[in-house]
């Protein structure tokens, strides 16, 4: 099966203020806030939703294809996912523009405050699944231009290529009706548990009324695990426990993928669910969403351990 994931590409840019926000903040002169903040630490990190999902996906040595557009910065970038496994070929360069960036300040109590420059981003509504030489069997709609994720969706219908909704950031931005666009035609559906409130919300629709339209849905957790919904009931799956946790940055998209992995190599719901709530905990052991390695032969190692019940990822091995 291979699988299409559309979606951001980004730089995060990430600094720590020794301090607090609310020190500094005066409740009655916020109408005219002007501060700078002094920062200790700036790291930059490749990131970006795509590629996220698309690296965990490479390491667990499947096919991982993206679609999105950066700017005339991302030569390196490029080359680094390329070398990881990343099929980089639907990702359009626009070199007038910079690739899209995250710029977050986070407090010592980890208060955040942060922007976001979409930069080639804007760009992405410019591409079209019709241009792909290969058609993909599947195709993953996560965060991106809101009218690049209408774009994919239409696209998609009229092309026969079934799609699995991942709103997530984006469910903030747009309205009811785009959202139940999305979810009226998906094949699946990943939101986290406040997202999927969210998304019940401004559609109006029902857990028992999405899930009429879907063929799994699956609604992470965070620390609790995650449930995958599907036709023949649902999967309660727990949380993978952790060494330490480093940053939690990136952990869903990891989960996406080890779920995605598992998905088209036919396992049942709970390999799948495991599958990503592994991978998840390998990223939150890491800094960063694109920083944590491991072998195919060390994640079928860990998944033994965890669910002693299960032999099913050996697969994976088979498979390389």
């Amino acid at each position: 099966m291979q699988i299409l994931i559309t979606g951001s590409i980004a730089f995060d840019y990430l600094m720590s203020f020794p301090g607090h926000f609310k020190e500094h903040l005066l409740p009655e002169h916020l109408e005219k806030v002007s501060l700078s903040f002094l920062v200790d630490t700036l790291i930059k990190r490749r990131g970006g939703i795509a590629p996220n999902i698309a690296y965990t996906m490479a390491l667990l040595g499947g096919q991982a294809s993206v679609m999105g557009t950066a700017g005339s910065d991302f030569g390196e970038y490029g080359e680094w996912l390329t070398k990881q496994g990343v099929d980089i070929s639907n990702i359009k360069v626009m070199d007038d523009k910079l690739t899209a960036s995250f710029f977050a300040t986070t407090d010592q109590s980890n208060a955040q405050i942060a922007s976001f420059f979409p930069g080639a981003m804007a760009d992405a509504p410019s591409m079209s699944l019709r241009d792909i030489e290969q058609p993909p069997d599947l195709i993953l709609v996560s965060p991106n231009d809101p009218a690049a994720m209408d774009k994919v969706i239409k696209e998609s219908n009229e092309l026969g290529i079934p799609y699995i909704y991942d709103p997530s950031q984006q469910i903030v931005r747009v309205d009811g009706e785009t959202l139940m666009v999305g979810v009226e035609s998906a094949h699946g559906m990943f939101a986290n548990e406040y997202e999927f409130e969210l998304v019940k919300d401004k559609t109006g629709l029902s857990l028992k009324e999405i899930l009429g339209h879907l063929d799994f849905l699956v609604v992470t957790l965070g620390p609790k695990g995650a449930i995958v919904y599907h036709g023949e009931g649902e999967e309660y799956i727990n949380a993978v426990p952790e060494t330490q946790i480093l940053d939690p940055t990136g952990g869903g998209d990891a989960f996406r993928g080890g779920f995605l992995t598992a998905y088209r190599h036919g396992l049942d719901w709970r390999a799948c669910g495991r599958a990503g709530a592994l991978a998840a905990t390998f990223c939150l052991e890491n800094e960063g969403p694109q920083t944590h390695y491991y072998t195919v032969e060390n994640f079928v190692e860990r998944y033994k351990e965890n669910f002693a019940d299960d032999d099913s990822m050996s697969v994976l091995i088979n498979s390389n």
